[in-house]
């Protein structure tokens, strides 16, 4: 488990002083400030971990999970493993796509063709249950609709022959600096072979830094990510994961959930959430969840997430 801070009043007290700034200003400074006494988000964060361990303890699965609060207070359980995102890397792609379409000045309303070809039967899609016949134009926002509010695997998947491949949102995620992370398989690769599912991975944390970078960084803020922030707030998946504890009327969430079919060994091979609150106050956080090769049933994986929620939320709410 990591935890991470901005630097501690130890520190910029030494600074202080080697800087040769008055004892009396050093005082004042420490009442000010409050770096004379305990710190007490520090303390906070090691409850918030006991708390989490004790969520996760004895399940029948590996649980990754990171937080990211106001850019400061940082968090990560078991996040050295390799964690299969499943739908949670549509969100990836939905960036390559924002920033595709934002460098060649296209349009949200562009329309796509959708042949018929895309349409596979044995796979999980809202939009082919509507459309059977394909065949038909819909514009580049719906198929963003569906693909980060239903999770529709032949959305994702035009989406992706779109922009060039896969191998284009493995290389544009790498390009803003989030290196623990490997997309090499479409949906349709996924449902062929299972196995596949293994190869788009990442991190506990390095998803929380993708979220904070969407959340953060000027050149995420554009008619496009302003789009995909907004379906990621009307998301209708997953409401029994990040979101099930958090009160709809004072704070906002914006996710994209990740659920697999069962392995060989009769293991969920990943169940998964990712999302942005943001709190009244106007503060806001970034947390992933992942649960990998879980032989617990869905209820109780969906259940882990939302306890790793409350927690989060209440140690966001008492900071």
């Amino acid at each position: 488990m990591r935890i991470t801070k901005k630097r501690s009043p130890r520190l910029i007290l030494q600074s202080l002083a080697k800087n040769g700034y008055p004892y009396i200003i050093i005082c004042i400074w420490c009442v000010l400030s409050g770096g004379c006494v305990q710190n007490k988000s520090q303390d906070s964060l090691k409850t918030l971990k006991t708390e989490i361990r004790h969520i996760i303890k004895d399940k029948k699965a590996t649980i990754g999970v990171a937080l990211i609060l106001d850019g400061e207070d940082t968090l990560a359980i078991n996040n050295a493993e390799k964690y299969p995102m499943m739908s949670v890397y549509k969100f990836h792609q939905a960036l390559a796509v924002c920033d595709y379409l934002q460098k060649r000045h296209i349009p949200l309303s562009t329309s796509l063709y959708l042949d018929k070809k895309y349409f596979k039967p044995d796979t999980y899609s809202p939009l082919r249950d509507k459309y059977p016949q394909g065949n038909l134009e819909l514009p580049i926002s719906e198929l963003l609709v569906y693909t980060m509010q239903s999770s529709d695997n032949v959305a994702c998947d035009i989406l992706f022959d779109y922009i060039g491949g896969v191998n284009v949102v493995d290389e544009y995620i790498h390009s803003l600096g989030i290196n623990d992370v490997s997309i090499t398989a479409t949906e349709d690769e996924m449902h062929q072979d299972m196995d596949d599912c293994y190869k788009n991975w990442t991190t506990p944390m390095e998803a929380a830094n993708l979220l904070e970078l969407f959340m953060t960084q000027d050149f995420m803020r554009n008619e496009y990510t302003d789009f995909l922030k907004h379906i990621m707030i009307e998301c209708g998946t997953g409401k029994d994961r990040l979101p099930a504890p958090l009160p709809e009327s004072e704070v906002k969430i914006g996710h994209k959930t990740g659920t697999s079919d069962k392995n060989d060994r009769g293991e969920y091979i990943g169940i998964n959430d990712i999302g942005f609150v943001i709190l009244p106050d106007g503060s806001r956080y970034v947390v992933a969840v992942f649960v990998k090769d879980s032989k617990e049933n869905m209820e109780t994986n969906a259940k882990i997430i939302s306890d790793i929620s409350a927690a989060v939320y209440r140690y966001a709410g008492n900071r």
